[in-house]
């Protein structure tokens, strides 16, 4: 109990910014929450706030600490609330921004479905493909696919995403089928040429090692969903996501080369902000899209395009 109360006092100062604050809240006098402080600072061996007559300021470990103790906190107040008596509904607003293809056709159609299993929550959703600031756009949660950069936002993986070479048959018959990645440079490739999309190219493992490539074509467009019509209307080979191709892959109207040369799979992410603790809201959102995801038959399942 020692230990959670210093925990709390601890974060409570770091948010609020001073000791008498943190103390009000608490109904304490500002000497025990100082007492914790200092007790916790002990236990750990290192300064977690540097205190001024004027300011507190947190240290590095500070800084790191708190976000660990904050994560603790959500976890410890949602897992009471889904065993207390009735548990605590989720309620208000709920900002959710994702690619705009993926959204369209893996995000939007679980909307409906969530929010009538939580009546007292309410969406927007935003799609684009520019990479959203979501910490100062305000939003609460980001579905983005792809590799995941370094950065200050905590990513949590949803699904594996595998992106695969495809073509379709009037294509290959007429223009052959690409033996070796650099068989590209004699063929027809459609290439998104958004900046923030495929900025690396095409992957492929070769001789053990990913290597990226930048094929070329007499086609390329900012948007997926034409580069995938474009596909499936015989101009070219493309680089697309599983989520879009696998079923016209199953029904013969894409199919799939350099498979022996496929890059190793990379992930569909839900990503917050990193220094805020989830309302519940958020939380269920995340659980509800992963456990979504997770099942087999889902993307077998899932609408179709273009």
């Amino acid at each position: 109990m020692d230990r959670l109360k210093q925990i709390e006092s601890f974060a409570a100062v770091a948010t609020k910014g001073s000791l008498t604050a943190a103390a009000q809240a608490e109904g304490v006098a500002p000497a025990v929450i100082g007492r914790r402080i200092d007790a916790l600072e002990e236990r750990l061996g290192v300064k977690l706030l540097v205190r001024t007559t004027r300011r507190i300021t947190l240290t590095h470990e500070g800084s790191a600490f708190l976000e660990d103790c904050q994560r603790i906190l959500a976890d410890m107040a949602n897992a009471e609330a889904s065993v207390s008596a009735g548990g605590v509904k989720a309620s208000g607003h709920l900002r959710v921004t994702a690619p705009a293809g993926f959204g369209r056709r893996h995000v939007a159609p679980l909307v409906p479905r969530f929010l009538a299993l939580h009546p007292d929550v309410s969406l927007s959703l935003n799609l684009s493909d520019r990479v959203v600031d979501i910490v100062n756009e305000g939003f609460d949660c980001a579905v983005r696919v792809g590799d995941m950069p370094d950065s200050s936002l905590v990513s949590v993986r949803l699904a594996d995403n595998r992106r695969l070479c495809v073509a379709a048959p009037a294509y290959l018959q007429r223009a052959g089928v690409p033996q070796h990645p650099g068989d590209l440079a004699r063929h027809e490739c459609l290439m998104l040429s958004s900046d923030a999309s495929q900025s690396r190219g095409w992957a492929f493992t070769v001789d053990g090692e990913v290597t990226h490539l930048r094929p070329s074509g007499r086609l390329d467009c900012s948007d997926g969903t034409v580069l995938h019509a474009w596909c499936l209307q015989g101009l070219g080979l493309a680089w697309r996501s599983t989520w879009e191709v696998e079923q016209h892959i199953a029904a013969g109207h894409l199919v799939e080369v350099l498979a022996g040369f496929a890059a190793p799979p990379n992930g569909i992410y839900a990503v917050v902000p990193q220094r805020r603790l989830l309302p519940l809201r958020v939380r269920l959102w995340i659980d509800f899209i992963k456990h979504s995801y997770g099942d087999p038959g889902y993307w077998r399942a899932a609408p179709n395009a273009p």
